[in-house]
């Protein structure tokens, strides 16, 4: 979206113009989704987390400035969900730890994205993603998939250009080795592609 078009959007949506958001939604709707999915590896978790960052965007949308940058603004709102999301529920597996064995989410299990990957470069890659730390998944994702700027990324983490710059350098020397290794999680990354 060029800037002239993301301005006149963000002055539509400041005065509560119904369709510029169904325009921000359709440009940004799969982008945020596929982003938190891949941050979280929880479908269900990415539905909740993209639908609160559209409430806080239409709750929001009348205290926007007037230069808001909407990619960045959107990213940063749903980080900080998933941010929020992962420390209730760190209190809430340290207050229910006799209730463990009874969650019904298996860590161990592939995510339905990486089992829909049909490219076996992206289900190498994805594999890689997914067995990263969660601060060098977030870099890449919003750098190399979503296509934001390292400034944009480092606005949206919450770090200084520099620290994003580094934390990116880290990240993709990760999924580098991961791929080169053909290894992640300690089981081997298929080479071939079988019939």
């Amino acid at each position: 979206m060029d800037r002239e078009t993301e301005l006149t959007l963000v002055r539509r949506l400041r005065e509560g113009d119904a369709a510029a958001f169904d325009a921000v939604h359709a440009e940004f709707h799969a982008r945020l989704f596929g982003f938190l999915a891949r941050l979280s590896r929880r479908r269900d978790v990415a539905e909740d987390l993209v639908e609160e960052t559209w409430l806080r965007l239409v709750g929001h949308s009348a205290r926007l400035q007037a230069d808001t940058r909407l990619g960045p603004w959107l990213f940063t709102v749903a980080r900080n969900l998933y941010v929020s999301y992962c420390r209730s529920r760190a209190l809430e597996d340290s207050q229910a730890s006799s209730l463990l064995a009874l969650w019904p989410f298996n860590p161990d299990q592939s995510s339905p994205f990486e089992e829909a990957a049909a490219n076996e470069l992206e289900r190498r890659v994805e594999a890689a993603l997914a067995a990263m730390p969660a601060g060098a998944r977030e870099v890449l994702l919003l750098v190399a998939v979503e296509g934001l700027q390292p400034s944009e990324a480092a606005e949206v983490c919450g770090v200084t250009p520099e620290a994003l710059r580094q934390r990116l350098s880290r990240a993709r020397a990760l999924l580098a080795r991961a791929l080169e290794d053909g290894e992640v999680s300690g089981l081997p990354i298929p080479s071939e592609v079988t019939p």
